[in-house]
């Protein structure tokens, strides 16, 4: 069984506004709302593959209300944990540059962080959690690093997507994958990172804290997975970019769908980038038939010594 823990979800507000202007009113020409969260993403693109999943994490108020509601209309299986507040409103400009306004979220207590922690308890050998995304309010820095060592305890695997001082606490706590782009591994390394050679440095000083793999992404430019045996890179196929949004956590979902068909980590790769290309190429996220005619188009090397 796969989970996917959300710990700061929004309700996502997209706004058309071509013609937009500072200082004036603006009028949209088209608006949608829709959940969102990186956690969410991959539960939405594992139940597009047909891979059984269960989303997790922390809602709140009137918003809260509307994105479980929202999300059981897509056929998602939930099991949030309802805490005081209001669950984030992020903006999103569809204008001539896309521009973000992200809400504050609600605030969790340590009542609510020790109940999260308490139903990761309930996890059996051999499952998956995924634990994405930035963290609430009121949550300790060490809140993800507190789940990957619950999740290993219980025999299973933690899949890490954050950044910052939570991704770096909880690298200590040795994840069986991690996946940050190009900036959250320069951030996690405190350093510019210019050169190829210096994202590879960085993935591989991760592996070194503690991560068992590291697969960075790298947008247009595909992806590495790095570990402890070696460095594999991918160039992904070739396709027109519609919409970035969510790419990044299609990967996520791709290497675990390889995983649940009893795939190695470096045979997963192909299909982590096909998934990610394939949202990338869509309007929105991938669908199983997308990924298998992309994922033979993704071009897998090894990197000999002198390359790294």
């Amino acid at each position: 069984m796969i989970y996917t823990v959300t710990m700061n979800p929004s309700a996502d507000y997209f706004m058309s506004v071509p013609a937009f202007e500072t200082g004036v009113t603006n009028r949209a020409e088209a608006t949608r709302i829709v959940p969102g969260g990186k956690g969410i993403n991959v539960s939405r693109v594992l139940t597009n593959l047909g891979i059984e999943n269960q989303a997790l994490g922390f809602l709140a108020g009137f918003t809260g209300q509307f994105i479980e509601s929202a999300l059981k209309k897509e056929k998602l299986n939930t099991d949030f944990y309802h805490t005081e507040g209001m669950t984030r409103i992020n903006v999103k400009l569809e204008t001539t540059e896309e521009t973000e306004i992200n809400g504050t979220g609600c605030r969790i207590s340590l009542a609510d962080e020790r109940a999260l922690l308490k139903r990761l308890e309930t996890i059996q050998e051999g499952d998956t959690v995924v634990l994405a995304g930035s963290i609430p309010a009121g949550a300790g820095a060490d809140i993800y690093k507190k789940a990957v060592e619950t999740v290993n305890r219980r025999g299973a695997r933690a899949v890490l997507d954050t950044s910052g001082l939570p991704l770096k606490e909880a690298i200590a706590a040795e994840p069986y994958l991690i996946k940050p782009n190009a900036s959250e591994l320069e951030e996690l390394a405190g350093k510019k990172l210019s050169e190829f050679k210096d994202i590879l440095e960085a993935a591989m000083g991760a592996v070194h804290a503690g991560a068992r793999h590291v697969l960075v992404s790298l947008g247009g430019e595909g992806a590495l997975l790095v570990t402890e045996n070696g460095v594999l890179s991918a160039r992904p196929p070739e396709g027109s970019l519609v919409n970035s949004v969510g790419a990044g956590d299609s990967m996520v979902a791709g290497f675990l769908y390889g995983l649940e068909q009893g795939l190695s980590p470096e045979e997963c790769l192909p299909f982590a980038v096909a998934s990610g290309s394939a949202t990338a190429f869509s309007e929105g996220f991938c669908t199983k038939e997308q990924i298998e005619r992309l994922v033979n188009s993704v071009d897998i090397r090894q990197m000999e010594e002198e390359e790294k």
